[in-house]
C-alpha cells in the first residue's frame, strides 16, 4: 500500500513534525555516540576505520566476504584505518571524521502490463522513475569492544509501505559488544547484539534480512504471502541476543524479541495501517546454529535457525488511521493469540578466486507452521492450522576486470512460496497482485547484472565511495495463485514480470 497523496494540511504538518523528531533522534544518538570515551584508533566508517577497501568486506555489497563476516562478529571494532595511506592523504595524520555514511538509490521500473489506475501512491501505470530511498548511517567502533550499525531511511513519499507512518523511518539496527577468548583451548569470539529485526544480526546472506535481491522495486507488485521471519517484524520489535563463534568454524546464537509499544513504533515511523494487523505477544525466542569449514580459497556454511512467535491480531480503521495525530487505535482487538513456528535451513559456498573474483552459491528453506487460534475463531480463516513454505536459491559470480577498480557481478536466482489452501485467509489479496484462488503460491526467477565502477573503493574524489549500477529482471511462473495460463478474468502471473534498473550510491 501507499500513504497516498492529498491527505490535507494537518497530515503534512504531522509528517513535518515526525521528520523533525526522527532527525532529532539521529542527531542525539550520533552526538551521544561521538561523545562516548574512545581509544585513539576508533574511526568513522567501516572502510575508513579498517583502512580496507569496500571489496575487502563485500563481494558485492551487502554480500559479505569471510573477512566481512568476522568484522561483523567482532562488533564492528577492527581498526587500522588511520595508518592507511588513503586516510592520511584525504584527512591528514591527526584528523578524525565522524563514523557517518550516506546512500541513495534511484530507480526505473517497468512491468509487463501496467497497473490500472496507477501503482502504489501514484497515478502512473508503468515506467516509473523515482529516487526510491536515501539513508544515513552510523557505522563503526564506539569503544574497543563496542560497535554499531544504525540506519535511518527516507523513502520516496509515493512508495511508503503499509508498515510506515512516514517517509522517514528507522531501518536496520545492530549494536554489538564483542570480546575474544578461548573455549576449551579453541579461540572464540563472544558477543551480545541489540537489534530490531530477526536475522538482521546474521553474517551470512542466506537468511531473510540480507537475502537476495539486495534491492527491489517499490513500484512493482510483489507476492503477498511470506513467512513471519521474512520481514514481518522488521522495525516493530527489539531483540537482545548472545552469540559465540568458536575455532573460526562453529556459530551459536540465542535471541529474544519483544514487540515495541505503539507509541514507540510511531516515533520511529513504523506502524501497520492495513486493515488487519498483528502485534508480537510476549517474548519470542530465536535460535541459530551454523558451521563454516574452510580450506584454501573455499568457504562452506551449513546452518539452521528457528523463530517461535505469538501475535495478537487486531483491526484498525484504515480509512482514517490517525496519521494526523501520529497514533493508531485498534477498533477491534480479537480474542485469542495466533502462534507461528518458523524453522529454516540454509547453506552457502564461496570460492574466493584470484583478483577478488568470487563465486557464491546460496540456498535457504523455511517451513512455517501457523496455529491460528484467534484468526480461525473470528472466522478469518478456513483452517485452524496452516503451513507456509519458502525456498530460495541463487548463484552469483563477481568478476574484477581490474584488481583495484571495476567489477561485474552476475546473479541468477529461483524463489518459491507455497502453502495451505485457505480461501478466507487469502481473500484480501489485491487483484492487481494476482487472481484469487485461495492459495498463496508464487514462484519465479530473478536475473541481475550489476556493475561497480570503483569496486575496491578507489575514486579520486573520495577513496571510500562506492556505487552499484544494476539491471534486474524478475519473471513469474505463479503469482498469488495465478499462473501464466490463467483463463479467467484478471491478471496473469506474467503480467507482473518486472524490468528494474537502479543506481545505488554510497559514501
Amino acid at each position: 500500500m501507499s500513504s497516498g497523496t492529498g491527505r490535507g494540511a494537518s497530515e503534512k504538518a504531522a509528517r513535518i513534525a515526525l521528520v523533525a523528531r526522527a532527525l532529532a533522534f539521529v542527531v542525539i544518538a550520533v552526538s551521544t555516540i561521538i561523545a562516548t570515551p574512545r581509544q585513539a584508533q576508533a574511526l568513522p566508517s567501516f572502510a575508513r576505520q579498517t583502512g580496507q577497501a569496500c571489496g575487502a568486506c563485500h563481494t558485492d555489497y551487502p554480500q559479505l566476504t569471510p573477512f566481512g563476516r568476522r568484522f561483523k562478529l567482532g562488533g564492528y571494532t577492527l581498526g587500522g584505518g588511520r595508518s592507511a595511506p588513503e586516510y592520511k592523504k584525504t584527512f591528514g595524520d591527526d584528523s578524525w571524521m565522524p563514523p557517518i555514511s550516506v546512500m541513495g538509490i534511484g530507480t526505473f521500473t517497468n512491468t509487463q502490463a501496467g497497473q490500472p489506475g496507477g501503482g502504489p501512491g501514484t497515478t502512473i501505470e508503468n515506467n516509473y522513475v523515482n529516487l526510491q530511498q536515501g539513508s544515513i548511517f552510523y557505522g563503526g567502533a564506539i569503544t574497543d569492544e563496542l560497535g554499531a550499525f544504525v540506519q535511518a531511511t527516507i523513502t520516496d513519499h509515493n512508495q511508503v509501505s503499509s508498515t510506515q507512518t512516514s517517509a522517514v523511518t528507522w531501518d536496520n539496527l545492530d549494536v554489538r559488544y564483542a570480546k575474544t577468548g578461548t573455549f576449551f583451548g579453541a579461540d572464540a569470539i563472544y558477543g551480545v547484539t541489540l537489534h530490531n529485526n530477526p536475522t538482521v544480526q546474521d553474517v551470512w546472506n542466506t537468511t531473510p534480512a540480507w537475502g537476495f535481491p539486495f534491492v527491489a522495486s517499490g513500484f512493482a507488485p510483489g507476492p503477498a504471502a511470506a513467512t513471519m521471519i521474512e520481514g514481518n517484524f522488521a522495525g516493530k520489535v527489539l531483540g537482545l541476543g548472545a552469540y559465540t563463534f568458536i575455532n573460526d568454524i562453529f556459530y551459536f546464537e540465542v535471541s529474544g524479541y519483544r514487540g515495541l509499544p505503539q507509541k514507540t513504533q510511531n516515533m520511529f515511523g513504523v506502524w501497520d495501517y492495513a486493515a488487519l494487523n498483528s502485534k508480537m505477544d510476549g517474548v519470542s525466542p530465536y535460535a541459530r546454529v551454523a558451521v563454516e569449514p574452510h580450506w584454501g580459497d573455499h568457504w562452506l556454511e551449513v546452518g539452521a535457525f528457528a523463530l517461535r512467535a505469538a501475535v495478537d491480531p487486531f483491526y484498525v480503521d484504515n480509512l482514517n488511521p490517525g496519521i494526523a495525530n501520529g497514533s493508531y487505535t485498534p477498533i477491534f482487538t480479537m480474542p485469542g493469540t495466533d502462534k507461528y513456528l518458523d524453522l529454516g535451513v540454509d547453506a552457502q559456498y564461496q570460492y574466493m578466486g584470484a583478483k577478488n573474483s568470487v563465486l557464491t552459491l546460496r540456498a535457504s528453506y523455511i517451513k512455517e507452521k501457523q496455529t491460528l487460534d484467534a484468526t480461525f475463531a473470528n472466522e478469518l480463516s478456513d483452517n485452524p492450522t496452516n503451513t507456509l513454505n519458502s525456498f530460495k536459491a541463487q548463484a552469483s559470480y563477481a568478476w574484477n576486470t581490474d584488481a583495484l577498480t571495476n567489477k561485474w557481478v552476475f546473479t541468477g536466482g529461483y524463489f518459491n512460496t507455497w502453502g495451505s489452501t485457505d480461501v478466507t485467509l487469502y481473500a484480501n489479496l489485491n487483484p492487481i497482485s494476482g487472481n484469487q484462488t485461495g492459495v498463496p503460491n508464487s514462484d519465479g526467477w530473478v536475473a541481475e547484472i550489476a556493475y561497480f565502477p570503483f569496486a575496491m573503493g578507489r575514486p579520486e574524489l573520495w577513496p571510500w565511495a562506492n556505487a552499484r549500477i544494476g539491471l534486474q529482471y524478475t519473471w513469474y511462473n505463479k503469482f498469488n495463485g495465478a499462473s501464466t495460463n490463467y483463463d479467467g478474468n484478471g491478471r496473469d502471473a506474467r503480467d507482473n514480470n518486472t524490468t528494474f534498473l537502479y543506481v545505488w550510491f554510497a559514501m
